[in-house]
């Protein structure tokens, strides 16, 4: 089942499965489409939302109150299918709720309602988690969009740059087998600008913490084409493609990070790990605008 949200200026198709994002097209310049076409032979998804964890855990076991649980990296939300709670021209809400196959891999009660928000090129996409259960709900959620780059057949991936708001200065968290191993590399001293090039990526996705922009634009520097993704109140950031030759990028922002080497497998103790007790909700979103 997939869902299409249309106005003059774009038209998005997001998928009951996973309730991804499938496609975002720029009705108004040349039906452009901005969201990566998901091919097998290089990385199969288009964004997919990542929960109840963002990233990988230890031998992707989790322990919580005494009993281990096996849960493999971004969680199970991205392989489930979503129920249809609304849908108008502009909008539309799908929701996940506990399942016998999510109780086992994950011993809680949520529901998770996604938004999409269509407003002229830019798309609203909303979270919102609820304890609909009588504990403690822990967990993580993050976004994953990977968009087409180069956009335009005739640029490639190394015409593109990330353009931040401000001169920012960061640097990012190492990566080991999908963990972070404690280390970090400087990446932007006072710089506004971090021209794209596969070797970023060699070590995995850049992980940022502690940052202090508020979005990042994908742009090229041989055209007008560009994505602007915006993730106010957001403590995590990946950015990330499969490696040389993919012809995507992932903006991805996070309430949730991966664990650390050597972590001790708690759930409660794993970083950035968010906790609602019952009736408690957790509201972000974030926002596309294709350029």
């Amino acid at each position: 089942m997939t869902y299409t949200l249309e106005n003059e200026q774009a038209r998005v198709t997001i998928q009951a499965s996973g309730a991804e994002l499938s496609s975002f097209i720029r009705k108004d310049l040349d039906n452009l489409e901005y969201i990566w076409e998901a091919d097998p032979a290089v990385w199969a998804r288009h964004a997919p939302v990542l929960f109840p964890i963002v990233g990988r855990l230890p031998n992707d076991t989790y322990t919580y109150q005494g009993q281990s649980y096996r849960l493999t990296q971004h969680g199970f939300a991205r392989d489930q299918e979503f129920m249809l709670v609304r849908q108008m021209p502009a909008e539309l809400v799908l929701e996940l709720r506990t399942n016998e196959t999510t109780r086992a891999l994950f011993p809680f009660d949520f529901s998770l309602l996604i938004s999409y928000r269509l407003a002229g090129p830019m798309l609203t996409i909303g979270w919102e988690v609820t304890n609909i259960g009588t504990g403690e709900l822990l967990f993580g959620i993050g976004a994953h969009p990977a968009f087409r780059c180069p956009l335009l057949a005739d640029e490639q991936f190394e015409d593109y740059e990330f353009v931040f708001d401000h001169p920012v200065t960061f640097e990012r968290h190492l990566l080991e087998g999908g963990l972070l191993n404690g280390q970090t590399e400087p990446i932007l001293n006072q710089e506004t600008t971090l021209p794209l090039r596969y070797e970023l990526f060699e070590q995995d996705a850049l992980v940022l913490k502690n940052f202090d922009f508020t979005h990042v634009t994908l742009r090229s520097r041989r055209s007008d084409r560009a994505v602007r993704v915006r993730f106010d109140g957001f403590p995590y950031l990946g950015l990330w493609t499969k490696g040389p030759g993919a012809r995507f990028v992932c903006i991805e922002p996070w309430h949730g990070i991966a664990s650390s080497v050597g972590d001790s497998g708690e759930l409660a103790d794993k970083e950035g790990i968010l906790t609602l007790q019952p009736g408690q909700e957790f509201v972000a979103s974030y926002s596309i605008t294709a350029e």
